[in-house]
């Protein structure tokens, strides 16, 4: 049994679903291991991430949308705006979609469907530098 880490460092250029699937599953690759579990923990209270479809654009179109109607920039709705407008409905959306993800190592892949992608979910609109610790498990 080995253990590996990292953090991966990415910079967003505001609101949206950015695809880390590839920098991920690279990383993987090289700690060269052929079963284990994969864990990812996003360091941030206003991002999350997510395992959502990867070919239709529309699925991350309507998500954004979702999220703007359940957790809308309305600041006369909260009483945290330290940081803008956008700053409590980020927290509300993490909250939702949550900041860690497990996925299983088999035959020295991500176990990943078909249609599946690992996106960092960036909440605020101007840009950030997010952070995105990897555990992974195994041998």
């Amino acid at each position: 049994m080995r253990q590996a880490t990292t953090l991966l460092s990415i910079d967003t250029p505001g609101q949206g679903l950015f695809d880390i699937t590839r920098r991920v599953t690279s990383w993987v690759d090289q700690q060269d291991m052929a079963e284990g579990l994969l864990t990812l923990f996003c360091r941030h209270t206003s991002a999350s991430l997510l395992i959502q479809e990867n070919a239709s654009p529309e699925v991350q179109v309507d998500l954004l949308a979702y999220f703007a109607r359940i957790a809308p920039e309305d600041a006369r709705a909260y009483t945290h705006d330290d940081e803008g407008a956008d700053d409590m409905p980020a927290h509300l959306r993490t909250a939702l979609t949550g900041v860690n993800l497990a996925i299983p190592i088999i035959d020295r892949r991500l176990a990943l469907g078909t249609w599946q992608s690992l996106y960092l979910f960036e909440h605020r609109r101007r840009p950030h530098r997010r952070s995105i610790a990897l555990h992974l498990i195994g041998a």
